[in-house]
């Protein structure tokens, strides 16, 4: 059976930092132009998906295929790739399908690698911000910015007084549930954007993250960039975010416990 050596973090890190480069030269010359858009959900709600999130998971999976072809694979299209070893690759190829749709840059690819079921590298690539996120480490994260790549952590300063909170609940917490969280909807003074709101806050630029009913491809590669960036993740009834669905990030510990208690009369 494989096994993770802390030590050969460089070997998956390195990968993650040209699959990056080779998604967003992918975008430009295969997909940057007309797509068709679906509705998974045929009526019964709306949940698209475009022959482009098909394309990139596609294209991310024959990489992984190529370089780690005993790896297992989770994709959001195309499911499971069941395999013994123990590394597992899980793909959103396009998080942030509705901002893709209408032309907003906000959308990325997130892919994380488990050991065992636990997120230990994530990558989210914003290939027409041209940029992307990346911990090399448990201990450090990085984003590369026009091929420019800075270290960066979280706002471990920031108070409750002075927090800025990024949210969104995407309709799926009901507006009498809402009316129970009054002082977290009064907080709510930014947008949330998917994976950039989580990105912005390992970097400094927000200190908490809220959102609604995630999957674990929208929620696994973003894990370790979080920790690694000195950020805390949990469900919003304090599980392990790894079980995905409802999640709270904080730059630090204090404002998360905060939060977690403003939360708890939706928490379950």
């Amino acid at each position: 059976m494989d096994q993770f050596n802390r030590k050969n973090y460089s070997v998956y890190a390195n990968f993650l930092n040209k699959l990056a480069k080779d998604l967003t030269n992918f975008y430009y010359s295969k997909l940057n132009r007309t797509f068709k858009v679906s509705n998974k959900l045929k009526g019964k709600g709306y949940d698209p998906v475009t022959t482009s999130d098909r394309a990139f998971e596609k294209f991310i999976r024959s990489k992984i295929k190529k370089k780690f072809p005993e790896h297992q694979i989770i994709g959001e299209e195309f499911g499971y790739r069941k395999s013994k070893s123990e590394f597992t690759w899980v793909i959103d190829p396009i998080d942030g399908t509705r901002s893709y749709v209408i032309g907003n840059p906000t959308w990325s690819n997130l892919i994380s690698l488990n050991y065992k079921g636990n997120p230990i590298l994530g990558l989210a690539n914003f290939p027409v911000l041209k940029k992307y996120y990346l911990n090399y480490s448990d201990k450090t994260a990085y984003v590369v910015s026009n091929g420019k790549r800075k270290k960066i952590s979280v706002n471990k300063k920031a108070t409750f007084n002075r927090v800025k909170v990024s949210a969104a609940f995407h309709g799926w917490l009901s507006l009498d549930k809402q009316k129970k969280i009054p002082k977290v909807l009064r907080l709510m003074q930014f947008p949330c954007s998917d994976a950039l709101s989580y990105s912005h806050l390992a970097e400094g630029r927000v200190d908490i993250v809220i959102q609604c009913s995630n999957k674990i491809w929208d929620i696994h590669p973003l894990i370790p960039i979080v920790k690694a960036a000195g950020g805390h993740i949990s469900t919003w009834d304090n599980r392990d975010a790894i079980n995905a669905g409802n999640i709270l990030v904080s730059s630090n510990k204090t404002i998360h416990n905060k939060f977690l208690k403003l939360l708890k009369p939706v928490s379950k």
